[in-house]
């Protein structure tokens, strides 16, 4: 029997249109309980990372909530914003995308929460473009091009002895109220970079305007962004700020341009993290640190750097506890970072700013970026201080004969000049090239 063929004409046409003039089924959840700043939602199948919303009893606006994670079939959500007004049976809704935020040039000189909204009521952004991440993997790491040039700070001590590169990642240590965020300030109204992205997260909220009038000064201001979220804020928002600051910092990066990221301060940001991650019940670790956080630091520390386009180089402030600089996060941070400034009550305390205590950090990529003149120039200077720490006990009581020891001797000369070079006024910026010639006219005053 021979096959027939059978044409038969049929609008499929005429059938999709009618499909799609039908409005899509819409899953909605429901909430189910509240415990602490956990939200449970039964009903819905969300992906960890989604944004979802949360409609509140009040009438307001939807609460966005992140989904951490799953208990028993119910996806558990922690709010980007208050919880006022969510209970039991409220919808929530899902958007079938994570978190990101909007990026352009209309971003400099804005402050902005760390959802990426204006902080100011009623002000508007312009000239964005884009939408950005704000979870992102890092540069491939056989495309990342290899630090060879300097980013001069303006700061004296860290340009001479502590020399940065372009994309290099330091780690600022101290315990609080010791200078961090002033040495912050002066980078970014001194430094050579293009753009400036600050993310201040967990920050006291008296502090944010603090740091922008005095610190950032309007010269600062002009060419960077913040992102702010302050202590009050809820756990997943902190966290949020820390990678929109990271996100923004990569778009600037991606135009091909130079950009300084600081965040004040990681310890802050693992604090957030923690207290998610104790939230939903995850066992804790060191400290009461989860498992989670230790995962999550290198993920965003890794993300600044050098690209093929642009670099960022990052400063990133550790808060210790009790002036120990081997905490947990210290210790994890200073493993990940190319280096790190550690900065000392002891010189603090006797007007000595910036308080760098220069014996105890290290720029690992200063000797690749500076030529070997500067190197031993540096190298001299760290054997005169450690000779005078080293002997310090002995010279205060007066136990110290002069002619006993040459090495001490040379210290002790040195003492006050090394002082006056390693401190430097607020409002005092130093360029690249009389960092330079301070560094090798120091030597050559008393040879």
């Amino acid at each position: 029997m021979k096959s027939q063929t059978i044409d038969i004409d049929i609008d499929f046409d005429k059938y999709y249109r009618e499909i799609w003039s039908h409005p899509v089924l819409e899953v909605n959840g429901r909430v189910t309980q509240v415990i602490g700043l956990v939200i449970e939602v039964s009903g819905l199948r969300p992906f960890v990372g989604e944004v979802c919303l949360v409609e509140v009893n009040s009438g307001e606006e939807p609460v966005p909530a992140e989904v951490v994670g799953f208990r028993e079939g119910r996806a558990l959500l922690m709010p980007l914003g208050n919880l006022s007004g969510v209970g039991p049976g409220c919808l929530v809704k899902e958007t079938g995308s994570p978190f990101t935020i909007k990026v352009g040039p209309g971003l400099l000189g804005k402050v902005l929460n760390g959802l990426g909204k204006p902080v100011m009521d009623g002000e508007e952004l312009e000239g964005l473009f884009e939408e950005y991440l704000v979870e992102s993997s890092p540069p491939n790491p056989l495309e990342r091009e290899p630090i060879s040039k300097v980013m001069a700070t303006g700061v004296r001590a860290i340009d001479t002895l502590l020399t940065c590169g372009q994309g290099q990642r330091i780690g600022i240590f101290s315990g609080s109220g010791v200078g961090k965020s002033t040495l912050l300030g002066m980078i970014a109204r001194y430094s050579e970079a293009d753009v400036n992205v600050i993310g201040l997260v967990g920050e006291r909220g008296r502090e944010v305007l603090d740091f922008i009038k005095d610190d950032l000064g309007p010269e600062g201001l002009k060419r960077s962004v913040l992102i702010v979220s302050t202590s009050d804020r809820p756990a997943l928002e902190r966290v949020k700020a820390a990678l929109a600051a990271t996100a923004v910092a990569e778009y600037f990066r991606d135009q091909g341009q130079k950009v300084i990221l600081m965040m004040d301060s990681v310890t802050r940001f693992a604090m957030a993290l923690r207290e998610i991650g104790l939230a939903i019940g995850e066992p804790p670790a060191t400290k009461g640190y989860t498992p989670s956080v230790f995962a999550a630091l290198p993920r965003l520390l890794e993300r600044s750097g050098t690209s093929r386009c642009g670099s960022i180089t990052g400063f990133y402030t550790v808060l210790v506890d009790g002036d120990d600089m081997n905490e947990p996060i210290a210790d994890a941070v200073r493993g990940i970072l190319d280096g790190h400034i550690v900065l000392s009550r002891k010189l603090a305390s006797q007007n000595h700013y910036p308080a760098i205590d220069v014996l105890q950090s290290v720029s690992r990529l200063m000797p690749s970026i500076v030529d070997k003149e500067h190197l031993r120039l540096a190298g001299r200077i760290r054997d005169l201080l450690s000779a005078y720490r080293e002997s310090e006990d002995l010279i205060n009581i007066g136990a110290y004969v002069k002619g006993s020891n040459a090495r001490i001797d040379e210290a002790i000369a040195y003492r006050e000049p090394l002082n006056r070079f390693l401190c430097q006024d607020l409002s005092e910026s130093v360029p690249w090239k009389s960092s330079r010639e301070a560094l090798q006219g120091l030597f050559a005053q008393r040879s």
